[in-house]
């Protein structure tokens, strides 16, 4: 529930069921090891950054990030450094946390549909 809320200025355009169905998911035996798993993993993923970061130096791929402004799991300055390797990135921070969609569908997915009509 906290994922789905903290960092969310209006908490009411979060349906339960979000969390509600994670947490079903969640809850099947097993879940618990392959979640801890995927935690325990995590930073085979940090340790792959200078290569993201390098493909984008040379790429200079097009690059839409949009982002809950109140997310404290990606918070807002991890997006605004893609700007380091591709200054043409476009990067909006909206009015939401962690799980954006679930409040601002609207609002991304009109930044998703011209940020398309740009780049293809």
């Amino acid at each position: 529930r906290a994922q789905y809320l903290d960092g969310e200025p209006d908490p009411s355009l979060v349906s339960p069921d979000a969390w509600l169905h994670d947490q079903a998911v969640l809850d099947r035996p097993g879940t618990d090891v392959i979640q801890f798993s995927m935690l325990g993993d995590y930073h085979t993923n940090l340790d792959l950054y200078p290569e993201f970061h390098a493909y984008f130096r040379a790429s200079q791929v097009p690059l839409l990030a949009v982002w809950g402004k109140g997310d404290p799991i990606f918070v807002p300055a991890g997006a605004e450094a893609f700007r380091t390797d591709l200054p043409d990135a476009e990067v909006h921070l909206v009015d939401a946390g962690h799980f954006a969609l679930e409040s601002q569908v609207d609002v991304i997915s009109d930044h998703m549909l011209r940020f398309l009509a740009r780049s293809l």
